[in-house]
């Protein structure tokens, strides 16, 4: 893989993230990177879990019927069987290698539970802001399985799911119309094997490494996130990734930063405290 041009500016590790063990839902237990108490938000993500077990007795209660307002919230799930449900009427089973990125918009009430009562169940939550100007608009869903993202081979045994945006090869995902420009890509790289790909200006952008380890950076001066580790990434043009000893897998995220104030309680994120009242008075009027 050639290194980028001298005018653009790659991007480096900023910080890395060992993540906080918690749980959420019922009793759901997982590792939460994005919202912890390290790192409260990384405009515009709110939120970052991995979830991960073969107990069903982390995760069998699930994350039964609950509010959202003011922001979207994307699953994947990298094994198991989850179903979704909400009271606009949406409703499915995402399994492994599945996405469903909803937009809560103005409200809506969901659940998310496990559609299996043993084996492995691993995947992410993600939270997406949405801008002032769009945080009341109408609730919408998206849910596509495996076989609907879209593979990218490149050389030297790099592969690419590529879940929303465009890649520099030109790889679009299913996922449309998202306001914030998301790319979110699933990489396997062999061992050895490096990865280039443009993050546009403005982007905030990190990695999550599933397996192995990787370098960011130049092939010279390359930092190192393992497995089970956030890397936040710094302003820049583009990003190298590069396996180290052994294949890895790592996510690649990024969308644009709104700039915005961010009022926050629970499942309600908007601009101000007021709103967050309002959404409160909305959600206990059945509003939603």
């Amino acid at each position: 893989m050639s290194s980028p041009s001298s005018d653009q500016v790659l991007r480096r590790l900023e910080r890395v993230i060992p993540g906080q063990s918690t749980s959420d839902g019922a009793g759901v237990r997982l590792t939460r990177y994005i919202g912890s108490q390290s790192l409260p938000e990384l405009d515009p993500f709110l939120l970052l879990d991995f979830f991960e077990s073969d107990d069903p007795d982390d995760y069998i209660a699930g994350f039964p019927s609950h509010p959202h307002r003011g922001f979207e919230t994307v699953t994947y799930l990298l094994a198991g069987k989850m179903r979704h449900e909400d009271n606009a009427g949406h409703g499915g089973v995402i399994e492994a290698g599945g996405i469903q990125w909803m937009t809560a918009g103005r409200g809506i009430i969901h659940s998310e539970m496990p559609e299996q009562e043993n084996g492995r169940l691993a995947g992410f939550q993600l939270w997406v802001n949405l801008p002032a100007k769009d945080k009341l608009c109408d609730p919408a869903y998206h849910e596509y399985p495996k076989a609907r993202i879209p593979a990218e081979h490149r050389a030297q045994g790099v592969d690419i799911n590529v879940i929303t945006g465009i890649t520099s090869q030109g790889t679009t995902g299913p996922v449309s119309g998202a306001v914030t420009r998301p790319l979110y890509l699933d990489i396997q790289l062999s061992c050895g094997a490096s990865f280039e790909e443009s993050i546009p200006k403005g982007h905030a952008s990190f990695v999550f490494v599933i397996e192995g380890e990787i370098a960011v950076g130049s092939d010279v001066e390359g930092q190192t996130v393992s497995a089970r580790q956030l890397g936040i990434l710094n302003a820049g043009d583009t990003v190298h990734i590069k396996a180290k000893d052994a294949e890895a897998r790592c996510l690649l995220v990024a969308a644009q930063a709104l700039g915005e104030p961010i009022a926050r309680y629970g499942p309600f994120v908007m601009n101000t405290t007021a709103e967050i009242e309002q959404a409160i008075r909305d959600f206990n009027s059945g509003r939603f």
